[in-house]
């Protein structure tokens, strides 16, 4: 994958590249919450939201937060 610089994309700063569906994606990704296999849910800045037991319920919750839930493995 190519690295964006400020040398490839001199009219994006980093900070708004960072910023890139910041406020409407939602991660998914398998996680082990309180000794249980589940799914976590994270904003696009890492931060955790919520967790759910299925990858179904988590995109539901996700949606549900007007998300758009994405998976990451």
């Amino acid at each position: 994958m190519k690295e964006l610089t400020k040398a490839t994309n001199p009219e994006l700063p980093a900070e708004a590249f960072l910023a890139l569906g910041a406020p409407t994606l939602a991660y998914v990704k398998a996680a082990e919450i309180n000794g249980q296999k589940g799914y976590a849910i994270f904003a696009a800045d890492g931060s955790m939201l919520g967790a759910a037991p299925t990858r179904e319920l988590a995109f539901a919750a996700a949606r549900q937060h007007d998300l758009d839930p994405v998976s990451v493995h």
